[in-house]
């Protein structure tokens, strides 16, 4: 097997700094300064997070149509309601199930028996 040792880079405090503020002043952006110093990539956004002013770092701006993000709300409150309606469901299932199972209990029946019969009877409601 060849192992090779990985080379492990460390830079110092004021190597960092010196690239945070060439970004910053705008000497170089984020991928021109990973490029010139030979950095992997999202270093010098991370450093910029950590040590920067924030304002060098890339912004994001959204451009979306009109009906766009109501449509959007919409979708997530449709979402919402489906979610609400499966946890009632499966609620009413749980309780449905219970009930049977005591039911099943009071009368001497076999309720494992009774839910294998139920599921296999088609269902004459849509």
């Amino acid at each position: 097997m060849n192992l090779q040792k990985r080379a492990v880079i460390r830079y110092s405090e004021a190597f960092k700094q010196e690239v945070v503020a060439e970004v910053e002043s705008g000497r170089l952006n984020c991928s021109q300064a990973t490029k010139r110093y030979g950095l992997s990539g999202g270093m010098v956004t991370y450093w910029l997070k950590r040590m920067g002013k924030l304002d060098a770092l890339p912004k994001l701006i959204r451009v979306e149509k009109r009906d766009e993000k109501d449509k959007i709300e919409e979708l997530e409150r449709q979402i919402k309601e489906l979610k609400n309606a499966l946890a009632d469901t499966q609620v009413r299932y749980l309780i449905a199930e219970s009930q049977l199972e005591i039911v099943c209990e009071q009368q001497g029946l076999d309720a494992e028996e009774i839910k294998k019969k139920l599921k296999a009877k088609p269902s004459s409601k849509p």
